[in-house]
């Protein structure tokens, strides 16, 4: 405790120091090694008396991260993200460049075509079906619509995909990508704030938005989605794992889903949840989509698809819905694909799934 105290009376004085005369590198120098003594001496405390769990966030040492002095990109203001900011970082060159399931460049051209105060963002707003993976682009996608989920966090709302997950990461791409470019570090903390990502969201008590869809058995009611478990990986199975992977079918009832989890969903199927929880229709992604939308069950399961030519291959148009009126009837907007940088999909998977897309 002694120890402490000695270093952080120093870290003090050489703070004073460095306010009075900010050029003087060898008091930086000597404030940031005091300032890294500190702290050690409080994390070996923590780990003492504390046998909770710790956050990665803990572990970040964000007062002394050095910032390169020719640096000229977006800055926060005052430590704050400003819509200057978000305008800044969209369209900073430093950024590695990409496409969104990492298609960056056609996330911007969603933005440049909405005029919107509450966007909706189904975790396949980028990429096939969710924010990261495939496209080489994750890195670039997430950290805007974190960025604006910071500028508006009431207006802004981010769901969580089957692609938020550790698993699909390390197949598709985003944790090699986060790795690249950053640090292992960094990827364990994406991962830990995935973990938090809301499974759904309920629009006026009409409309139900998830990513995946309904569920494997009947009864399931709004109550027990909201008490969900959500701060973990998705089991293999139930609620939590249907919100994430389960597609609607044609033909009343319920199958076996072509994907291995989870299940597929006929009419029946929906009119009955909506009918138990009185709502309206659901809007869902999960799919990629010819037109980049498709309605099914007599209206009532829709499903958008908001990235353009699917990993440089697949030729489908992107949509986004416009909800209007006390009904909120759907308006669907279709667009195609952008250009972007030459850096293929896949770029950051694992090497077999890369064999995959040749």
């Amino acid at each position: 405790n002694a120890l402490s105290l000695f270093f952080s009376s120093l870290k003090t004085t050489f703070s004073s120091v460095v306010r009075v005369r900010p050029n003087d590198k060898d008091a930086k120098m000597k404030y940031q090694e005091c300032n890294k003594i500190v702290k050690q001496k409080a994390f070996e405390r923590a780990i003492a008396s504390d046998e909770l769990k710790r956050s990665v966030v803990d572990s970040l040492d964000i007062e002394n991260m050095t910032i390169e002095d020719d640096y000229a990109g977006p800055k926060l203001e005052d430590g704050n993200v400003t819509l200057k900011f978000m305008k800044d970082l969209m369209t900073e060159e430093i950024t590695i460049c990409g496409d969104t399931h990492g298609q960056y460049y056609d996330l911007l051209n969603i933005f440049d075509l909405t005029v919107c105060n509450v966007y909706i963002f189904i975790n396949a707003i980028y990429t096939h079906r969710d924010f990261v993976d495939r496209g080489s682009f994750s890195v670039e996608v997430i950290l805007t619509l974190f960025g604006f989920k910071l500028l508006y966090p009431e207006h802004f709302h981010l769901l969580r995909g089957n692609h938020e997950t550790d698993n699909m990461n390390q197949m598709y791409g985003f944790e090699g990508e986060v790795k690249a470019k950053y640090t292992a570090q960094m990827f364990q903390l994406f991962s830990e704030v995935f973990q938090w990502l809301p499974l759904t969201q309920c629009i006026n008590n009409k409309v139900l938005v998830m990513h995946g869809g309904l569920f494997s058995e009947d009864g399931v009611t709004l109550d027990d989605i909201r008490k969900i478990d959500r701060n973990r990986q998705p089991p293999d199975s139930g609620p939590m794992c249907d919100l994430l992977w389960s597609d609607p079918q044609p033909q009343d009832g319920r199958s076996i889903s072509k994907r291995g989890v989870s299940c597929q969903f006929g009419p029946d199927v929906t009119e009955r949840f909506l009918e138990q929880n009185k709502l309206q229709y659901i809007v869902r992604s999960h799919e990629v989509k010819a037109e980049g939308y498709e309605v099914t069950h007599s209206g009532k399961c829709i499903t958008v698809f908001s990235a353009p030519n699917y990993c440089d291959q697949m030729g489908n148009k992107g949509a986004y819905i416009h909800l209007r009126g006390s009904d909120l009837k759907p308006e669907f907007h279709q667009f195609t694909a952008v250009p972007h940088p030459d850096v293929k999909p896949m770029a950051y998977a694992n090497s077999l799934m890369q064999m995959g897309m040749m």
